[in-house]
């Protein structure tokens, strides 16, 4: 019996390739978008991501990173490090837990990664990956009392890599590695060097293909998020509709598009907003409340979208505090973001920004932006309050990409507002990338 493999393609009208390079076949072994997702971001003439040289572009960051610090190599074992170098998955989540991938990038760019035994084909469609293994399993759930054992033998392949694509140069970048991973690392006798700050900076500056990925992701995921509140405006006042029924729709309507997972679970309406940092749950939505969201989804492309926004549901005006708090919230962010150039210090950022009122200070958010690319990423712009000298004395640079954010949310209050929009450093400023309205009820404005 002979085995046939379907080649048909997943849009007939384009040839063998679809326009982010990727193959236009319809049991492709490499994630990506739908159809739909692709139709969509053709109707918002959008251009794709070429993503060979997308992979590229990451790849020689992270080289560079590493022969910037004189290492052999940097060795990562954190499944979104593992996805910059190779963009490549294998059981995300359940590898956030019980780490069995590893990909070591060597100093002249050689790049090998241990996958589970049984799929070392999910990588071999980028052939910037030049080796697939096995055996970077260091967790006592799958090693047992022999973890040891398995660490040595990772260990020594490692080294005899790094003796011939690192120069012999035994310096180490490693991001987070098990206990017996380390010492086996130390016992061959490598120098170990904290990895994640090499990856962390490295991610930071999105190359031209990354931010074109970026903005169809952030298409996919505002679509989605208008379906979730379409449902909400429609359902919530009949009744009986939960704050779970509603996320549902955004986690269903980022899968349909192609998109990966969401990273929290917060969405919460009335009372239930304030304090921030519920998590969504099975509380019916009663109309005229206030619903607040935070995406944090991981979408098209694995990059991360996170915006947030607040709505009222129901046909009565808000309370003059909510919409008084709203205005302050969008206060908030635009002063914040008109500050956004590149050369500006971070932390002088912290200093210059807008004061939120006395009432909203204690329950503030827990940082006033953050970098984000595949998730929530490096750097972190604190408030004055929690700034920490010389933890971010770096400057902003084109390419980075920053959440502004503003929790306004009053102590001892009944709600919250959540916004956040994903801002783009350019050569001469910024850009906002989050086009999504505001709530027009919550701003005061007649419906």
């Amino acid at each position: 019996m002979s085995h046939f493999r379907d080649r048909r393609k997943i849009d007939p009208t384009k040839g063998t390739h679809l326009a982010d390079g990727s193959p236009n076949e319809n049991d492709r072994v490499e994630i990506g978008p739908t159809l739909l997702a692709m139709q969509e971001w053709e109707a918002a003439g959008l251009i794709l991501p070429n993503l060979e040289n997308m992979r590229q572009f990451r790849l020689d960051r992270l080289v560079a990173g590493i022969n910037q610090r004189d290492y052999g190599g940097v060795l990562l074992f954190d499944p979104l490090n593992i996805r910059y170098a190779t963009d490549s998955t294998n059981m995300q989540l359940w590898n956030t837990h019980n780490p069995f991938r590893a990909v070591l990038v060597c100093a002249d760019g050689y790049m090998v990664i241990w996958d589970y035994k049984q799929s070392p084909f999910l990588s071999e469609f980028n052939p910037l990956v030049r080796e697939q293994r096995s055996g970077a399993d260091l967790f006592y759930f799958d090693r047992g009392d022999k973890v040891d054992v398995a660490a040595d033998a990772l260990s020594n392949e490692i080294r005899v890599l790094i003796e011939e694509h690192g120069g012999g140069n035994m310096r180490l970048g490693v991001d987070k590695v098990m206990l017996h991973g380390l010492r086996a690392l130390e016992a061959q006798g490598f120098n170990i060097h904290p990895g994640e700050e090499l990856t962390e900076k490295a991610r930071c500056i999105k190359g031209p293909d990354e931010i074109l990925a970026m903005r169809c992701a952030s298409v996919s995921c505002e679509v989605a998020v208008a379906e979730m509140e379409e449902f909400a405006r429609a359902e919530v006042p009949k009744g009986g509709i939960s704050e779970d029924d509603v996320w549902a729709v955004l986690h269903a309507e980022n899968i349909r598009r192609g998109g990966e997972w969401i990273e929290t679970r917060l969405l919460t309406s009335g009372k239930r907003t304030n304090p921030w940092f519920q998590e969504c749950g099975p509380r019916v939505i009663q109309n005229n409340e206030i619903i607040s969201f935070d995406t944090d989804l991981i979408g098209s492309y694995g990059i991360c979208v996170d915006i947030s926004r607040s709505w009222w549901i129901g046909d009565e005006k808000p309370p003059a505090e909510m919409i008084y708090a709203m205005k302050h919230a969008r206060e908030h962010i635009d002063y914040n973001m008109e500050m956004l150039r590149p050369g500006l210090n971070i932390e002088d950022l912290s200093r210059g920004c807008h004061k939120l009122d006395d009432q909203f200070q204690k329950q503030k958010y827990g940082c006033m932006m953050h970098g984000v690319g595949l998730c929530d990423e490096w750097p972190l712009v604190a408030y004055p309050d929690a700034m920490v000298e010389g933890a971010f004395d770096y400057e902003l640079q084109p390419g980075m990409v920053l959440c502004v954010e503003a929790l306004v949310s009053p102590e001892g209050g009944d709600f919250s507002i959540k916004l956040e929009d994903q801002v783009l450093i350019t050569d001469d400023g910024y850009e906002n990338l989050t086009k999504y309205p505001f709530d027009k009820a919550l701003c005061g404005e007649e419906l």
